[in-house]
């Protein structure tokens, strides 16, 4: 519409190119139905959509002949190709708690223009990318205050492949400050890895804070042999999950059920008083069709079924307590990364950490309201 006819008051457009191969899963809606990369034709190869990888084998649709031969790529688990830098380390030394790989993308430039409103416009401004072939990446457009004569303005944020010094971008920025009424560029950001299919959870789920095992001094567990037994071979289970295979069931313990019998008796008056409504209505569904009741621990799968059914949201179990940026970058992918081990015993109502009364009686059921 801008290009022909006039401004819209809000547009988005997209374009081609190696940075958007793979797209950000970044909104919480829309990042459950995300789809293995999809490369341009131009770099001669591809991979299926989310349904295929179900199969397991997106690796067969994979055509590592084709590559750039600068690129270097690294498969994990035989499954997800991931692009690498050269000191970046395997999809093992990942998996043992290494960093992550760094995705390797081509020099971006930012810009910001302000144009006025007029039939053609960004025509006019779009017609020297193509003039000085640079590709243009992204481009989102907001409606700005109208100047002094009240014509109305447009803000432009336009990201293009290229960089400052290069002889094509430089005649560029040089042509766009000249159609801008104000112009700007934007200052380069260091971006951390971030995980761009649900697949990718993988690389940062046993990234945790402490093992799940490591009990401090004041723990009431530190001294039961058999606590922390039963911890370590929780947290094993956890470090074993993938995301494509159905979570391990837990055979909880008679002392472990009355723990959390304890601490349900001890709520379930706290929740009539002070729950809100969407917390009370999501706990009778999840009586209904995961097994919540006062004398049993529901399992994980179950809760997770329920949930994709609901509302697209899923559990995860993890060993440990996970930083922020790694727990929300779950969240989004609509993935609640859960501790499957329960608080000792000695202090039912007590727990330094997170524990599977915690995730269960706390976030669970806030996540199948719709």
């Amino acid at each position: 519409n801008h290009g022909v006819g006039g401004m819209s008051s809000s547009s988005s457009i997209k374009f081609r190119s190696v940075r958007s191969s793979f797209p950000a899963a970044a909104a919480m809606g829309d990042a459950i139905q995300s789809v293995a990369p999809a490369f341009t034709s131009s770099q001669t190869c591809s991979f299926s959509t989310a349904p295929d990888l179900n199969g397991n084998n997106i690796i067969d649709h994979h055509d590592a002949q084709s590559l750039p031969e600068n690129q270097k790529w690294a498969m994990y688990h035989n499954k997800i190709p991931i692009l690498v830098d050269d000191e970046s380390p395997t999809s093992d030394e990942a998996e043992s708690g290494g960093a992550i790989p760094v995705v390797n993308e081509p020099p971006r430039t930012s810009v910001l223009m302000e144009l006025t409103d007029e039939v053609g416009i960004l025509h006019d401004v779009l017609k020297y990318f193509w003039k000085y072939d640079i590709n243009v990446s992204r481009i989102e457009s907001r409606p700005a205050t109208p100047n002094e004569r009240g014509q109305r303005r447009f803000d432009f944020f336009v990201d293009f492949e290229g960089g400052v010094g290069e002889a094509n971008v430089d005649a560029l920025l040089a042509v766009l400050r000249q159609k801008s009424e104000k112009f700007l560029i934007l200052d380069e950001k260091e971006v951390q890895w971030f995980p761009r299919h649900i697949s990718e959870l993988d690389l940062i789920a046993n990234r945790t804070l402490d093992a799940g095992t490591d009990l401090t001094s004041d723990h009431p567990g530190f001294n039961d042999k058999v606590y922390r037994a039963r911890r370590e071979d929780l947290a094993r289970l956890a470090k074993e999950h993938t995301y494509d295979r159905p979570i391990s069931p837990i055979d909880y313990t008679k002392e472990e059920v009355e723990t959390w019998t304890a601490v349900w008796d001890k709520m379930e008056g706290l929740w009539d008083s002070y729950a809100c409504t969407e917390f009370k209505k999501s706990m009778e569904l999840m009586k209904q069709h995961c097994g919540y009741s006062r004398d049993n621990i529901p399992q994980q799968e179950n809760i997770s079924c329920y949930l994709k059914k609901t509302t697209n949201f899923q559990m995860r179990p993890v060993a440990g307590l996970l930083s922020s940026r790694d727990f929300l970058n779950g969240l989004a992918f609509r993935v609640f990364f859960s501790t499957q081990y329960i608080r000792h015993h000695s202090k039912p109502l007590y727990t330094p950490e997170p524990d599977i009364c915690h995730e269960l009686l706390g976030h669970a059921p806030m996540f199948a309201d719709r």
